[in-house]
């Protein structure tokens, strides 16, 4: 019986594959057969993951310290009956759970995409009959026809094939289309290099086959990526961790002081509802209902930031991950170079020559020895580039100023290259006009071309394979345009050269013909005879993006490591990663340069793939899976992966990477709906730039979280000093959470528009397993809570010595907290540097802040109205002036605080 397993089909005979799925070849399956083997393994098509129901996805945005905290304040001020707080307090819980679930990623949108990817028909042979069926009928056994733009239905064997050229760069990574053959090939050949086989979801672009289908739905090359889209864990970001982790202490810190509250307040003989109360009030106080609201704000304006650099967040949590990225993982194909083939060597005449511009944009310049070159000083230059335009069978287009090649990779390059040089295609075919044509065959490794030159002689041009082309020449053109000896040294010579730059190098040669011969049916009858004049080289490559180079070594000097994980060959690999100037360790030289193939990582122990994934730099000729495992071996030494790709195999590792990076322009869907980011201009530097807007993110996260714990810390201690001493409250719940909430929104959230610090992309990205807040931060916040303590309670006892109310005393001591926290909030523009340094309109929305923050207190002070809700009371002028003296005192002692750690820390 024939079922639906994945075997080394590449491994048989095309023969023998046939027979072990029982099919003919001649005959095909018959219709019965066919219709009971779909029964028993079901349509051609992927199996989507069952979706997390829409419900549950929203419950567990709740599902956090942080929420809990905020859940708990409602209920308290629920129980206090203060109905408007405990509203507004929800709907910040509301918010971010809102705002969580519509920016999660949904895996089965992935899935769907590939999906889409499977044909929708195919044409196959049924009964001895050619018919057409719906592809998701296709069964294993099937004998399926293929020709020139058909998308592959299904994996299959290929049984016949003439010319096949298929694009397999969206599964494989590689840039050139893969020429097919029908050589039986070793077990272990890696995918990309699996020539007689075609993948479902690639597409034809060159040539007729037909095959007989070994896979389907599932168990495709495509299915198999599908499932490990569907197994990719979605990982915690750095961020998530450590808020998770910060606000699960700070959570039990806050009952366990509001415990203690309760427990001192029954000991000094207290009336249990009034020490309840006052516990309440600490909690109330010391929590930070203000933090969530004010993280995820700050990302979502990080998002706003990073679309107008080009890259488009899809979820909030990724803006922070990646100033937390240690390690860069990118696909070299679209991804570090253009995904275009572009010439960039030529020799002819001897004379070597060199061709500017990437990419098949016909700008860019000819030049030799770095000075402009002139065609008519060479005639074999003339030749060479005409050959290459007109002895041709593709088209370049140009749609909104994008050029694109319709037909073979490298026949754009050629067409380009002689673009470049000045030569009109449509001139060229006039003045050349072609008779007949040879076209390439995987055999015969060239493409000849017969083109009337004038009317006494015809032309042919010949373009191939270096072996093949000079096996055929006895002579070469000099630049006169002479024949002369033959230097076949010299030519391998440079083609080695050009061989170790990884590029993939073509051969030209020319013969003059009498205009009888007409066809080149007599030129393959002189077969391999044919006395031809070798003309020159063309080298071509595709090559890294310029701005790549700049990006990556940014990225360096940064700290963040770059890796190329490709499935091209390793020598193409490692010469664009000398190119762009990738290191295996910071300070290492390009010279040292490690590669290892997917052949070779395939032999390592988990352990030696662990070290392989953080010594070396470049794996080249890497299937899906593998790329996935190296993903998950750096994730095992604790880095903070970024993944970037464009195509359906890089797919599973963009889903398992702390942040995967798709192109938004060359991307597959798949790839996009797997990633967390999506490039708009498919611009490597655009990471860099994302980089820096998310460690500014993080900056800035981490100046609130410094500026805001002061407030509730401080508002706890008073409550806590009030009942040690058995005095009464300076601050009540309800004015603590209107300090808290104002406070939060006018004053801290104003630290998320906060620019970009001197020297961000200089410094070493922060250790992964760092706590959130550094030695130094937890010093300040005790400082500014101990300084506010002192201030709150001191301006309390002392007002009330004097004879004010308690409703007076009471506004004095949350006054003060707002004036200090206007002041700490100047010294919270920059964590190290002095605020006398920091450009004082840099930041106008720190003044609109504090303008809003001042108004708001007003009233709350003056209101009567605001008296009435909050137990407030009108303040004298001396009053305000003795806080904001205060408030000048516990900014200048935090500058002397920064000044000394930034004296200790360069000591």
């Amino acid at each position: 019986m024939v079922s639906n397993t994945q075997q080394a089909w590449h491994h048989l005979a095309g023969d023998d594959v046939i027979a072990s799925l029982e099919s003919d070849k001649e005959a095909g399956l018959t219709a019965s057969i066919a219709n009971e083997r779909h029964q028993t393994l079901g349509p051609n098509s992927i199996t989507g993951q069952k979706p997390v129901p829409a419900w549950k996805r929203l419950l567990l945005q709740f599902h956090n310290p942080l929420i809990y905290i905020l859940l708990f304040a409602t209920l308290v001020t629920i129980f206090l009956k203060e109905y408007v707080d405990a509203g507004v307090i929800f709907a910040v819980v509301l918010v971010n759970a809102i705002i969580g679930y519509v920016q999660e990623s949904k895996a089965e949108e992935a899935i769907n995409s590939l999906k889409k990817m499977l044909s929708s028909t195919a044409t196959v042979l049924r009964d001895g009959e050619k018919t057409s069926i719906p592809a998701v009928e296709l069964v294993p056994g099937d004998i399926v026809f293929l020709a020139s733009g058909d998308k592959v239905p299904a994996d299959m064997r290929l049984i016949e094939c003439k010319d096949m050229q298929i694009d397999e760069s969206a599964l494989t990574g590689e840039s050139v289309a893969s020429e097919k053959s029908l050589d039986i090939l070793a077990s272990d050949t890696v995918l990309a290099d699996r020539n007689n086989m075609a993948f479902a979801g690639t597409l034809v672009t060159y040539g007729t086959g037909k095959g007989v289908v070994t896979g389907i739905g599932d168990f495709t090359e495509t299915g198999k990526i599908a499932h490990m889209i569907s197994e990719a864990k979605a990982l915690e970001t750095p961020l998530t961790r450590k808020i998770h982790a910060f606000s699960k202490l700070l959570l039990w810190v806050i009952l366990g002081l509001a415990a203690i509250t309760f427990g001192v307040g029954l000991l000094y003989g207290m009336q249990a509802s009034e020490t309840f109360m006052a516990a309440v009030a600490l909690a109330v106080a010391a929590i930070p209902e203000g933090l969530p609201a004010v993280v995820t704000i700050t990302l979502a304006i990080g998002v706003r930031r990073m679309a107008s650099r080009n890259a488009i967040i899809r979820k909030l949590s990724a803006v922070e991950t990646l100033g937390s990225t240690t390690v860069i993982c990118s696909d070299k194909t679209g991804t570090l170079t253009e995904n275009q083939m572009t010439v960039q060597k030529l020799l002819a005449g001897a004379e070597s020559y060199d061709m500017s511009g990437s990419g098949y944009q016909p700008e860019g310049k000819l030049t030799q020895s770095e000075q402009a070159a002139s065609l008519s000083d060479n005639a074999a230059l003339h030749h060479l580039l005409v050959a290459g335009l007109i002895s041709n069978d593709s088209r370049l287009k140009e749609d909104q100023g994008r050029w694109t090649v319709e037909g073979d990779p490298t026949e754009g390059a050629l067409i380009t290259s002689a673009m470049k040089a000045g030569y009109d295609l449509k001139q060229c075919e006039a003045e050349f006009k072609r008779i007949d044509t040879i076209p390439f065959e995987s055999d015969r490794q060239y493409m000849a071309t017969l083109h009337r030159l004038d009317s006494s002689h015809n032309l042919i041009y010949l373009k191939g394979s270096v072996e093949q082309i000079l096996a055929r020449c006895t002579a070469q053109l000099d630049k006169n345009g002479d024949a002369v000896d033959l230097d076949v040294t010299t030519i391998e010579e440079k083609v080695h050269e050009f061989a170790g730059q990884g590029m993939r190098v073509l051969a030209f040669a020319m013969q003059q013909v009498p205009s009888t011969e007409d066809s080149l049916e007599s030129f393959n009858q002189r077969e391999p005879n044919q006395s031809l004049v070798f003309i020159g080289l063309q080298a071509m490559i595709d090559p890294p993006r310029a701005e790549a180079i700049r990006a990556v070594a940014t990225c360096q000097k940064a700290g963040v490591r770059v890796k190329m994980i490709t499935g091209d060959h390793a020598l193409t690999a490692r010469a664009i990663a000398g190119q762009i100037g990738l290191q295996n360790n910071p300070g290492q030289k390009v010279e040292t340069l490690e590669a290892i193939t997917g052949k070779e990582l395939s032999t390592l122990s988990e352990s030696e793939v662990i070290d392989a994934a953080d010594r070396v730099s470049v794996f080249a000729r890497v299937a899906p899976e593998q790329k996935l495992q190296l993903v998950n071996a750096l994730q095992s030494r604790s880095h903070v992966v970024a993944m970037t790709g464009d195509g359906v195999n890089d797919a599973p590792a963009l889903k398992q990477a702390d942040i995967g990076i798709a192109m938004g322009i060359s991307g597959t869907e798949v790839s996009k709906e797997a990633a967390d980011m999506v490039l708009t201009d498919d611009n490597f530097s655009s990471i860099e730039a994302a980089v820096e807007e998310g460690r500014n993110v993080f900056d800035n996260l981490i100046k609130f979280i410094t500026w805001i714990l002061p407030t509730n810390m401080g508002q706890g201690l008073v409550i806590m000093v009030a009942i040690l001493f058995g005095i009464t409250l300076p601050v009540l719940p309800v004015q603590a959470l209107w300090l808290n909430m104002t406070t939060a929104v006018f004053l801290g959230l104003m630290l998320a528009f906060e620019p970009r610090e001197y020297g961000i992309m200089s410094r070493a990205p922060r250790e992964p397993d760092s706590p959130i807040l550094s030695k130094e931060m937890i010093g300040r916040i005790l400082s500014v809570s101990t300084l506010l303590l002192i201030g709150a309670f001191g301006l309390f006892q002392w007002s009330q010595l004097h004879g004010a109310s308690i409703e007076e005393s009471r506004t004095l001591a949350v006054t003060l907290f707002v004036v200090v926290q206007s002041f700490f909030l100047f010294n919270c523009r920059s964590l190290t540097n002095s605020i006398f340094k920091t450009p004082i309109n840099s930041n106008p929305w720190i003044w609109g802040g504090i303008s809003a923050m001042l108004i708001s207190q007003l009233l709350f002070i003056y209101l009567p109205v605001m008296n009435t809700l909050f137990h407030s009371a009108p303040l004298s002028l001396n009053q305000w002036l003795l806080m904001l003296g205060y408030g000048v005192v516990v900014l200048l002692l935090i500058e002397a605080e920064k000044a000394f750690w930034r004296r200790r820390n360069q000591a």
